[in-house]
């Protein structure tokens, strides 16, 4: 989080702290042709733990651990 102090708009030399959100980083999107190109099923390590996500005959995504 980012502060900073500004006057105060009346022109009183007190001062006031204003707080800023951090920016929210944009979401990353993925076409799955991208992610599975010809393959059925792709592995993907997450903090550590292997995940499988596949693609059912009906074009569902199913993520298994």
């Amino acid at each position: 989080m980012h502060t900073a102090t500004l006057p105060l708009p009346s022109g009183d030399a007190s001062l006031r702290t204003v707080v800023r959100a951090q920016a929210v980083p944009a979401q990353r999107q993925f076409d799955s042709r991208t992610l599975f190109g010809d393959a059925q099923e792709v592995r993907i390590t997450h903090f550590g733990q292997e995940y499988r996500l596949r693609q059912t005959r009906n074009g569902k995504l199913i993520l298994t651990k």
